[in-house]
């Protein structure tokens, strides 16, 4: 008879164990790949061009529509923590996926009504007009946008908490073509956030600015479905991860605590003796097994075992609390090992949100028109970078890294690391090429005599093509440092928390953002007595406001910022891993 490969720790949908020749592999990830890409297509859209909608149509300032904007996705970020942290506990992350699907279909109806029915918002009014007095929303109209806004940051972050992890689940990383396929897979991942990038800006940001936000923000209502529909078509087919039901943070958590409780005992000579579960007991089959290692050592004390923990030579009554099993140990000496990591990607995003706040900013001041017919919204100019990527990404996937992989062995071409490396320097070449592109934005005002120009009606006279080149430095950057990150942090967790893993990339863009709402507010603080725009980002008139020198400012943060990873990089160790069972256990007949 016909034997067939178990997926190891997979079930399907229904429960039963997983087969590799009939569930996960290339076929269900290109369900993942497209159930991402048409969520991205719902969403970019509003990341690039809600500052335009907060200032335009709910009447805030330029500074505060900024800082709700990068609130809002910094709050949809680190909610993916949350979400994660449910699917890998207890809900099971297709089930998270799901839920967190229907909560951003909810989310964006309520946001098409609220933009439909004029009276749920302010009364029209252009806010760039001096002197003008514009109603700013409030009362039960500013609840509903704030709570349409955040259920949509709910269910964005838990969809981008869990689809990554969930289609790295498809492949296992233990064997080395399904390795490297799970390596295309996350540069394929961009693609897909890439390929839906430029349909929104070219789709949805037009329908927002020609036909209005209700028809915009139905548009992706709609493609949300579309999106949940296409994830629902791969259900038996795809390989699930079991849900342990205990939870893998408080684990961690514990680990930590045993170790500060029994500091003042001494570490035996011998790692051996330190406790873990023995190899062959039948809890030991789906356990995963780390060799000890001496990074962290003090962690290790946590795995001391002592004459009041044991009976007859063994542990008796085990309190977590007190003592864990050395695997335990370096998972959460792993975690430890990759916060320095996780902090150094904090001002990269806040660079980021610098593109989707003032740079679209800029853009609404300047020439828009590429032909005498056409013209570019300023929030569509991120298709640049999208368009860019798109083609040099399955270069790098299907050429480079097949080319770099025979000469490092490293299924990914170069390093995690290495990758993310290139990338923080790239962000901060891009931040200088901001800085360079907004002196000359404001030189050209100014010897047009055009400091006080109205935005739109008297755009600069400079074409908001000259914009792409930050844009495309920074797609460079995104390219390298976030698929790098999704991979590095994927790869190094252990295996029962990979969801919150991949989540580090998300909390530390939400911690990026917040931070940028932080720094555009210390910033006016600071200056604000000594510009006489009252700080340099001050105001609606973005032209008497000193953005070149908030860009040098981050490029300089983010120079400084590289220089700090590259020792954190070279410090760190990678995991590697031990599995007891034997592959010829893991066939049926």
């Amino acid at each position: 008879m016909e034997k067939h490969e178990l997926a190891e720790g997979k079930v399907d949908w229904k429960g039963r164990q997983a087969i590799k020749h009939k569930h996960g592999g290339i076929r269900t990830s290109l369900l993942i790949l497209g159930t991402f890409g048409v969520e991205q297509l719902a969403t970019i859209a509003l990341a690039v061009n809600l500052v335009t909608y907060f200032t335009q149509t709910m009447h805030f300032d330029l500074a505060d529509a900024a800082n709700e904007l990068t609130n809002f996705m910094g709050t949809s970020y680190l909610l993916s923590i949350l979400v994660a942290l449910l699917a890998d506990t207890y809900l099971g992350r297709w089930k998270a996926i799901m839920i967190s699907g229907f909560f951003e279909i909810l989310a964006l109806i309520l946001l098409a009504v609220q933009a439909r029915y004029s009276n749920l918002k302010p009364p029209p009014c252009n806010i760039f007009v001096p002197n003008s007095v514009c109603e700013k929303i409030g009362g039960s109209n500013a609840v509903l946008l704030f709570v349409s806004l955040y259920l949509l940051a709910l269910g964005s972050g838990g969809l981008k908490a869990v689809l990554p992890s969930f289609g790295a689940d498809q492949f296992d990383e233990k064997e080395p073509k399904e390795a490297n396929q799970m390596s295309s897979f996350f540069n394929y991942l961009l693609v897909s956030i890439c390929v839906g990038g430029v349909i929104s800006l070219t789709l949805l940001v037009r329908v927002q600015d020609k036909k209005g936000w209700d028809w915009g923000f139905g548009l992706s209502a709609i493609a949300m479905l579309l999106s949940m529909l296409i994830f629902s078509v791969g259900l038996p087919l795809y390989r699930i991860q079991t849900v342990q039901g205990s939870n893998p943070v408080i684990e961690i958590i514990q680990v930590y605590v045993a170790a500060i409780r029994n500091r003042k005992l001494q570490l035996p000579e011998n790692p051996s003796e330190l406790y873990e579960i023995n190899k062959d007991s039948k809890e030991a089959v789906e356990a995963e097994f780390q060799p000890h290692t001496d990074s962290f050592s003090f962690l290790d004390r946590a795995a001391i075992v002592t004459t009041s923990t044991e009976h007859n030579g063994r542990p008796e009554a085990l309190n977590p609390w007190k003592l864990c099993r050395v695997t335990q140990v370096e998972n959460g000496k792993t975690i430890l090992g990759v916060i320095p990591i996780f902090c150094s990607t904090f001002i990269m995003t806040l660079c980021l949100a610098q593109l989707q706040t003032f740079s679209i900013q800029q853009g609404v001041t300047m020439d828009t028109s590429i032909t005498k017919s056409f013209d570019i919204p300023p929030a569509t100019l991120p298709i640049i970078p999208f368009t860019f990527m798109i083609i040099l990404l399955p270069i790098y996937d299907q050429v480079f890294v097949p080319f770099a992989r025979k000469i490092t062995g490293h299924p990914s071409g170069i390093t995690h690391l290495q990758r993310i490396g290139v990338g923080l320097i790239l962000s901060s070449i891009s931040m200088a090429a901001a800085a360079l592109m907004e002196g000359k934005r404001k030189q050209v005002a100014r010897d047009h005599n055009m400091l006080d120009a109205i935005p739109m009606l008297q755009p600069v006279p400079i074409s908001t093509m000259w914009l792409s080149i930050q844009y495309c430095i920074f797609g460079l950057a995104d390219m390298f440092t976030y698929v790098g990150l999704l991979e590095f942090f994927y790869s190094q967790a252990p295996k029962r928390i990979k969801s919150i893993s991949t989540c580090f990339l998300w909390i530390s863009m939400a911690i990026g953002y917040y931070l940028s709402s932080i720094m555009v507010n210390i910033v006016n603080a600071a200056t604000k007595n000594i510009t006489r725009s009252g700080g340099w980002l001050a105001g609606n008139n973005i032209n008497r406001n000193h953005l070149n020198l908030f860009y040098w400012l981050l490029s300089a943060l983010s120079f400084i910022n590289f220089c700090a990873y590259l020792i954190f990089a070279k410090r760190y160790k990678y995991r590697t891993l031990i599995h007891p069972v034997d592959s010829e256990d893991k066939s049926l007949v």
